[in-house]
């Protein structure tokens, strides 16, 4: 009797559940069910309420701070790889404790490495995530990465906006790489901001380099924390002549007094993805999902179909 490959399995951490309904609605599956076991000191045990045997299983699950996150997605992993799941996608939307890519002084973890490893050996057999702080992070993996863009989502909606004389700009000499590819898109011109930091999440000075002068802006960036850099780059645009300063931010970590330091800066809106659930509502933030572009990732991925056609970047 011939083997007949079964249907793949969605299943959601918690934190991403309704991202992860979105997905598999696009994808054209239910979520499967996942049943949690918690314990009055905070631990807790995740379990598969039908069968994974022999399945392709996607688990969808962003990793961010707090550590629970990532905890409740390795284990899960470990629960699919016990109960014999064929393959086993970790699908990350956002990668957590990625700023921790190297050794920028004595004596500090390369985090970003640890998780990989962890993932790993908790059974994860594929990665599909999207726009990693920092690209060779895909080097930590001895497994297939597949690191999504969020240009594919943001694109269509800079170009339906059509603004007149569009610049892209860079709140960081790092995330230059990404402005350049934006502006080639866009055929418009690129600024970039140098930043000074006193201490993490502290900027001490910030310079311009280019004109912004009767502009329209747009800040492109991989992420937005506490805001402060965007908001301090589009207050600076603002005074050098640029007539709206608005920002691309794939992930919304906005953490500390960040909806404070966007509603009051100049910044015309914020537009970021649903690869992190908002933490509260704002006039200023809009948010794109990215469900469409991960269903049809994992979709190819399945079928064992090129995805070349969503690297964009």
């Amino acid at each position: 009797m011939p083997y007949s490959v079964p249907d793949p399995k969605i299943f959601a951490c918690t934190q991403s559940k309704i991202l992860a309904e979105k997905i598999a609605k696009a994808f054209g599956a239910e979520l499967g069910n996942v049943a949690f076991t918690r314990y009055s000191d905070g631990e807790f045990q995740p379990s598969f309420e039908e069968s994974v045997r022999g399945a392709r299983v996607f688990i969808i699950g962003s990793t961010n701070p707090s550590s629970e996150n990532l905890m409740e997605m390795l284990l899960m992993l470990d629960a699919a790889k016990r109960a014999s799941a064929r393959h086993i996608t970790a699908v990350i939307p956002y990668f957590g404790w990625a700023r921790q890519d190297r050794k920028d002084k004595p004596r500090v973890p390369i985090g970003a490495k640890l998780v990989a490893k962890l993932l790993e050996a908790a059974g994860a057999t594929r990665i599909i995530t999207m726009d990693l702080h920092a690209d060779q992070i895909q080097g930590f993996f001895e497994k297939p990465v597949d690191h999504m863009f969020a240009s594919t989502v943001f694109l269509p909606y800079l170009q339906e906006l059509n603004l007149k004389n569009l610049t892209i700009a860079s709140p960081d000499m790092g995330g230059s790489k990404r402005a350049y590819a934006y502006s080639k898109f866009l055929s418009s011109d690129v600024v970039i901001c140098y930043k000074q930091r006193a201490e993490a999440n502290v900027i001490e000075h910030m310079e311009l380099i280019g004109d912004v002068t009767g502009k329209n802006v747009v800040l492109v960036d991989d992420m937005v924390d506490t805001a402060g850099t965007l908001t301090k780059a589009a207050d600076l645009m603002i005074e050098r002549g640029a007539i709206s300063v608005r920002a691309i931010a794939t992930h919304a970590l906005l953490s500390g007094n960040a909806y404070e330091k966007i509603e009051n800066s100049k910044l015309s809106e914020l537009i970021v993805t649903d690869s992190i659930p908002l933490k509260q509502q704002s006039d200023k933030v809009r948010v794109i999902s990215c469900a469409e572009l991960f269903a049809d990732v994992m979709h190819r991925v399945h079928h064992n179909t090129s995805i070349s056609s969503k690297f964009l970047m």
